[in-house]
């Protein structure tokens, strides 16, 4: 009998313990389980963020049509955008002119009809579409509806508007202080009277002559002050990134070229076409490599003005982004001290890519009017 009470503990034992060891696993299974789901929750918001700064430093570089000022999110979950809109103009040979106010595409949420067709926003471009907004694509997910001719007044435009005003009003003003006070400037021309100095005595005077250089003059402190201005307002709150568009920068090159070739002497088209002290044969094969040139300095003053100032923008937004991801004070600081000097060093760019444009426009401006002595 006490045999079978012992087998019968043991049994009891064994048994209980089995039960425990399966509730334990099953624990362990559900604690891994939530677990699991956490992290892929974390996961899930840690992209999400990503996303949305992303998509912030897209929407920070590229043109829109109206002042994006902040956005949040309602309690149906949708987003709400606050900002300033800006004027639609379409010109289409059917339709004529159309204007309207950016607000009625509500940031794209919206189809508006005009004269009996639909038009939607759709990654800031404007397409005909139907009246449920359907957008067609190719098989690179590029949208094959037909567009109107924009010739809205977008957020760049109304900067490069501003811009112009402002450097009339400053310069303006600083030429009426010369004619008053003998030649002695005041007001905000004290500052910037030495940068003009600047510009003639180091930059036009040394590479475009003292013979040639006054004829220039307007051009070079034109386009000084309105890139670097325009630099400077893409570091402010607003953020337009008007530089950081190549269309503007394709027409300042354009600009410097169209005064490079119209402004060149019969030596500067020799040189190019038939240049002295070289061979013959050699003549014919550099001809169409030095025409070629002529068309390369401008495409690099394009792409360095455009490429500089994009890349700095990105690195800058994508370090203020980091204080988002971080969920901690000293990950956030970091984020924000490097943000900081960031902003500084990018002051610095913006008067010196303002700069390089000035310095490289004198130089084929130097070139063009250059006078070669004839070699006997």
């Amino acid at each position: 009998m006490t045999g079978k009470k012992l087998t019968f503990k043991i049994a009891f034992i064994f048994m209980l313990t089995s039960i425990m060891s399966m509730a334990e696993q099953e624990q362990v299974s559900h604690e891994t389980e939530t677990n699991h789901t956490e992290t892929e929750a974390i996961h899930s918001g840690k992209e999400k963020q990503q996303q949305e700064i992303k998509d912030f430093v897209n929407h920070h570089l590229k043109d829109s049509h109206d002042f994006s000022l902040y956005n949040y999110t309602n309690d149906d979950g949708e987003k709400e955008h606050i900002g300033i809109p800006l004027p639609i103009i379409l010109i289409d040979a059917e339709n004529g002119v159309t204007a309207f106010m950016s607000s009625e595409f509500q940031h794209g949420k919206k189809v508006v009809e005009v004269n009996g067709k639909y038009l939607k926003l759709y990654h800031e471009k404007i397409y005909y579409t139907d009246a449920d907004g359907t957008i067609n694509y190719d098989e690179n997910h590029h949208a094959t509806n037909k567009r109107p001719y924009d010739f809205s007044i977008t957020k760049s435009v109304v900067m490069i508007l501003v811009t112009s005003i402002l450097m009339f009003i400053l310069f303006r003003n600083l030429a009426l202080s010369y004619a008053k006070n003998g030649g002695v400037p005041t007001g905000a021309g004290r500052f910037f009277e030495p940068i003009i100095i600047y510009i003639r005595d180091e930059i036009a005077i040394p590479n475009i002559g003292e013979k040639h250089y006054k004829k220039y003059m307007s051009y070079l402190l034109t386009v000084f002050f309105f890139v670097w201005f325009l630099n400077m307002t893409g570091l402010t709150p607003l953020g337009v990134n008007v530089t950081g568009n190549i269309t503007v920068t394709l027409a300042l090159a354009l600009f410097t070229y169209f005064i490079t070739t119209f402004t060149a002497n019969k030596n500067y088209w020799s040189h190019i076409f038939w240049m002295p002290g070289v061979p013959k044969p050699m003549r014919i094969i550099l001809a169409p490599i030095e025409l070629l040139g002529t068309i390369i300095k401008p495409f690099s003053l394009m792409i360095r003005l455009y490429a500089n100032m994009v890349a700095g923008h990105v690195v800058l937004m994508s370090i203020i982004g980091l204080v988002f991801l971080f969920k901690n004070w000293l990950g956030s600081s970091l984020s924000f001290g490097l943000a900081f000097a960031l902003s500084i060093l990018e002051v610095l760019v913006a008067l010196l890519q303002a700069y390089i444009f000035t310095m490289l426009s004198a130089l084929y401006f130097g070139s063009a009017v250059e006078e070669h002595q004839e070699e006997h």
